[in-house]
């Protein structure tokens, strides 16, 4: 065993993601430390490996690979950010039938729809890798006792599906940090600038190219910038040219957060367009912050932010004329943009907030520790943050 020791009284997070700011976990991970109270270290655990874990109070576990390094020997908990614990491609979507698979993990159902319905990679060696270690994941609710986190009722019935026992897993959604510049409402000016935005990796999943398709049929005046880099680029680039639409869209490749700042609060509306099921998806609360209406697809953990009709409209995912009706009709109406734009902040401010999702996940930590078979002579209470 590693003679590296760590404070006993502190809760450690551990994850082999990053830290920073170039969206999903890492953005979370930022936000959360942002909001660290003080029983939680400010250090990251990146390795399990030959660490005693007698000796730690709780870990909060982030990425999948550390889960199999547990031993059991302390409280623990794992927060499922995405898809990747129960389907060896991550994504939950079958790309060449342009659906969301249902289907629960098994090694003959996962490798037909590798091979046949095109999900994720195709290589031997790496389908195969896939396989095994999903197995090795769902493994782990037989040998050890660990409290899951789904950051949305999607995902945890995901869970629940694989085997996950009910009483097992909690749903927390995500929360994140206010931005430092209070943000206005929806101006008339800003919303005849008639500019929407699209903030996210330009992969096939996000569904850019559903979005490209879909602004030929909706009013002239409207722009779209684009925030944000992939590999799909080149080629949703030549699509958007072969589509004549060259001249309202802008590509502003990958953005530092002053430049998204200034970009959200340019739009008159922020466009969500995933076709695969995403976990939750920091977009909406980015746009709310932004006090921006969300046009998003009804798919995955998004329904859970984005109130149809509210905050933001909700469409079928890949239905081009649902989609252009819902931008064209917010670009028509001022009012009902900023409407929805002002109930969106409220909805964040009241919910959404990560120091309100920081409070929530200490009493989990508390629960959590209070319940363990290893701390059993040894109970914590964690004081709720005031």
């Amino acid at each position: 065993m590693s003679q590296e020791t760590f404070d006993k009284d502190l809760i450690y997070q551990c994850s082999s993601f990053g830290v920073g700011g170039s969206g999903g976990v890492e953005t979370y991970l930022a936000s959360l430390f942002e909001h660290r109270p003080p029983d939680v270290s400010d250090r990251v655990i990146k390795s399990l490996k030959n660490i005693d874990q007698r000796q730690f109070k709780l870990l909060h576990i982030h990425s999948p690979d550390l889960l199999l390094q547990l031993t059991g020997e302390c409280p623990a908990i794992f927060s499922v950010h995405n898809h990747s614990f129960y389907c060896p491609s991550g994504t939950k979507y079958l790309a060449e039938q342009r659906t969301i698979c249902d289907r629960n993990f098994s090694y003959l159902g996962c490798t037909w729809g590798k091979l046949v319905d095109r999900c994720g990679s195709r290589r031997p060696l790496r389908t195969l890798r896939e396989l095994q270690t999903t197995h090795q994941f769902l493994d782990v609710l037989e040998r050890l006792k660990v409290t899951f986190i789904a950051n949305s009722e999607y995902v945890r019935q995901e869970l629940i599906q694989n085997g996950v026992t009910p009483e097992q897993v909690i749903t927390l959604h995500c929360g994140i940090s206010i931005p430092e510049t209070a943000s206005s409402p929806l101006s008339l000016e800003v919303h005849q600038n008639h500019r929407i935005l699209f903030a996210g990796r330009i992969v096939s999943d996000k569904g850019l190219e559903w979005l490209l398709k879909t602004l030929i049929h909706t009013d002239p005046k409207i722009k779209l910038d684009i925030a944000g880099e992939g590999w799909e680029r080149p080629r949703l680039e030549k699509l958007a040219t072969t589509l004549g639409l060259n001249k309202r869209i802008t590509w502003h490749g990958w953005c530092d957060s002053d430049q998204l700042d200034k970009l959200y609060q340019q739009c008159f509306a922020v466009i969500f367009p995933s076709v695969w099921p995403e976990p939750a998806g920091l977009v909406t609360l980015e746009a709310y912050s932004r006090c921006r209406p969300v046009i998003g697809s009804a798919v995955g953990g998004i329904p859970e932010h984005l109130r149809d009709g509210e905050t933001g409209i909700l469409v079928p995912s890949n239905n081009i004329q649902k989609l252009a009706d819902a931008i064209n009709e917010l670009s028509r109406d001022y009012q009902k943009s900023r409407y929805m734009g002002e109930q969106g902040h409220t909805l964040l401010m009241k919910e959404f907030t990560m120091a309100a999702h920081v409070n929530n996940l200490r009493t989990i930590y508390a629960k959590t520790i209070a319940e363990s078979p290893s701390k059993a002579n040894k109970l914590y209470s964690i004081s709720p943050v005031k």
